[in-house]
């Protein structure tokens, strides 16, 4: 099952508070994080986060001049354990896709649900779909 997503990449100062800016001003606009990655480099505020509901986001970003990119994720359920997720990365780089960022979204009895950005969208498209 492949459920498209958006992975939006948000560039902030690194100094105290800027991730709490961030969230609190998706909180009071009801727009709820289904997963998050974030990391200072170079003096940056990095934050890489999918949320349910991208066009609020892009308005709050917008609103308050929040610097972002945006790219399409993919979502694929995986049995538990490394063989799924080392099979799944193998026909990735076998079709030449770089994964770029890898979110676990859920754990549950049927496995592992991921969200996959890569740099080659339509080759990681052809492969998770196997």
């Amino acid at each position: 099952m492949l459920n498209p997503m958006t992975e939006f990449t948000v560039r902030l100062a690194h100094r105290p508070g800027m991730l709490a800016f961030l969230t609190e001003q998706m909180a009071e606009a009801g727009v709820n994080i289904e997963a998050l990655a974030a990391y200072g480099v170079d003096g940056e505020g990095v934050v890489r986060v999918i949320v349910d509901d991208e066009t609020l986001a892009r308005k709050i970003f917008g609103r308050d001049n929040i610097e972002w990119e945006e790219r399409p994720a993919l979502t694929t359920m995986l049995p538990h354990g490394s063989q799924g997720v080392a099979a799944m990365a193998r026909r990735l780089a076998d079709a030449n896709a770089n994964i770029e960022a890898m979110y676990l979204l859920r754990s549950s009895a049927e496995g592992l649900e991921f969200a996959i950005v890569v740099d080659d969208h339509e080759s990681a498209v052809d492969q998770l779909a196997v």
